[in-house]
């Protein structure tokens, strides 16, 4: 009966995975009305819910522990309460983001609690948690405008964390890259991941003159030292990459882009040379079965699972995924190929890559130049995590130990990762606010609003016209002027007389930075928001009236 159960939900399983990954890329793609959008969530939540069932019907079949069915509630309870939370609290948040978080977490919890029922627990327990913190962090986003002066806080918390780890951290696997607080493990990698990205975009902001990528190029590799000393390569790589794009896109310059990654070939080929575990890996890399009961063990297990799963899978319970080393973190993908099937794993890859270019989307589309660093930053991040993560599995580059984001077993790692996707969730209701909100200008005689968005460059021309204007205690308010038509009856202006006339003097425009466009912006949003109180106007009021 459990065999009848197993194969029956195997190919139901993967038609609802791949219902729900060709739902994501017409969400994606395709521009459809609200309906037609809310109808496609609709169906990808039913995709998820119903696989997660699935899962775990096939679970209980076999384990027969009543356990299961309580974890089961409570993992659906998480995931309700985030869409609450991303449909109530946050009404402008993007939903296929969202949908994509909790439908990774919920394969990643259905396959932990098929090989360890106990680490399926501790990674729903931080979960729980992950989710209660980061229910504030969009509004933070949002409304905390201060996050971007404290650049150098960001980099020396960074390099000293990381320095502690190097110093004092545990050995995990050949590397230093776990540090016990409390009875707590931690990865300070993850956590600092974050950190990083906010220190870069801090600095590239502010400036990109050469000097001042130099100094950060200088902080940027402390980090990427430290950790390379750790042994931590993986993390390494993913620092450095982002490094480089967040420079490329901030300064346009393709020479940061080819220079930086000849560095990183020479700096790769000089850590084959030097570090044992590094020759191990990619000798396990070029050939695994010809080392296969040493360094090339973990390879070849993986690729026998992977080829033995074939396009369909074998059925949950019906592989060995135990045989694989470290089958609930690093190489989570093979052992959810081996029993889920190809088919599904190409599926897990293709909602991943929907997620980056939600991610890099969100970075090309908001105007303001910081967030747009840390969109940026965090969806290189991403992509590469999980680039690295596969491509060691699937033999396609030697395997680097970082873990696949919201499905391998690790409290650090999804933790980290739910706050990454909540930071991006209050960056694009940011873009949603840019495109909703006007700065107005009262007319003195006839108290007009003039609407001027700011994704239309409305905002800057204000400021230039602010800071022509003579100061003055109150905000100064201009009546209209109407121009004649220039004609042939039209008075000319005279010419100057001669030599001893006087010429006006050429004032020259005060150049306009950055900095002072956005706060001159922040102020705007305020004033309107006094005045729509003072006037007792809603919204809708304001729209009539346009």
């Amino acid at each position: 009966m459990v065999h009848v159960l197993t194969e029956l939900t195997k190919y139901l399983v993967i038609i609802l995975f791949a219902v729900y990954t060709l739902s994501s890329f017409t969400v994606l793609f395709r521009k459809s009305n609200p309906d037609r959008e809310n109808r496609i969530y609709i169906r990808q939540s039913v995709c998820m819910y119903v696989l997660h069932f699935l899962c775990h019907l096939v679970i209980f079949a076999v384990e027969q522990k009543w356990s299961i069915w309580a974890l089961y509630l409570g993992e659906v309870g998480l995931t309700l309460v985030i869409f609450l939370i991303y449909r109530i609290i946050y009404k402008n948040a993007d939903r296929l983001i969202v949908h994509h978080m909790c439908m990774l977490m919920l394969i990643g919890f259905s396959e932990l609690a098929r090989l360890d029922l106990d680490a399926a627990l501790h990674q729903f327990e931080v979960a729980i948690l992950a989710v209660a913190i980061t229910a504030f962090v969009p509004r933070i986003v949002v409304h905390a405008h201060f996050i971007r002066k404290l650049t150098w806080l960001y980099g020396v918390i960074g390099i000293l964390v990381l320095g502690a780890v190097l110093v004092l951290g545990s050995v995990t696997y050949g590397a230093k890259i776990t540090f016990t607080v409390a009875g707590i493990t931690l990865q300070p990698s993850e956590l600092i991941k974050i950190i990083f990205v906010f220190f870069v975009a801090c600095r590239l902001y502010r400036s990109t003159a050469f000097k001042d990528i130099v100094i950060t190029t200088i902080a940027a590799a402390l980090h990427v030292i430290i950790l390379v000393l750790s042994s931590d390569l993986g993390a390494a790589l993913i620092f450095f990459v982002t490094y480089i794009c967040m420079l490329f896109v901030a300064t346009r310059a393709p020479l940061y882009l080819i220079g930086g990654f000849g560095v990183g070939a020479v700096a790769a080929l000089g850590a084959s040379k030097v570090f044992n575990h590094v020759k191990t890996r990619i000798s396990a890399w070029k050939d695994p079965f010809a080392n296969i009961e040493g360094g090339g063990y973990q390879v070849a297990q993986a690729m026998f699972a992977i080829g033995t799963g074939g396009w369909f899978g074998l059925g949950l319970y019906q592989g060995m995924p135990e045989t694989i080393p470290v089958e609930t973190s690093d190489f989570i993908f093979a052992a959810i190929a081996e029993e889920f099937g190809g088919i599904f794993a190409i599926c897990i890859i293709l909602v991943c890559l929907s997620c980056f270019i939600m991610l890099t989307r969100v970075a090309r589309q908001i105007h303001d130049v910081f967030y747009q660093m840390i969109a940026l930053g965090f969806g290189v991040a991403y992509g590469t995590q999980v680039f690295l993560n596969i491509g060691g599995v699937i033999k396609f580059i030697p395997s680097t130990g970082v873990t696949l984001p919201f499905i391998s077993y690790g409290g650090t790692s999804i933790f980290c990762t739910v706050v990454i996707f909540a930071i991006i969730q209050g960056i694009y209701i940011l873009r949603h606010n840019e495109n909703e909100i006007h700065v107005e200008n009262f007319d003195l005689e006839q108290d007009e609003v003039i609407p001027v968005r700011r994704n239309e460059g409305g905002a800057e021309e204000v400021l230039r016209r602010h800071m022509n204007q003579p100061q003055s205690t109150e905000r100064a308010r201009t009546t209209k002027q109407t121009a004649k038509p220039a004609g042939r009856g039209a008075e000319q202006p005279k010419k100057a007389a001669g030599r001893g006339t006087e010429q006006p003097k050429k004032t020259r425009r005060p150049q306009v930075t950055q900095e002072e466009i956005e706060g001159f912006w922040d102020e705007e949003k305020d004033r309107v928001q006094k005045t729509r109180r003072k006037n007792k106007r809603s919204q809708t009021e304001y729209e009539e009236k346009w």
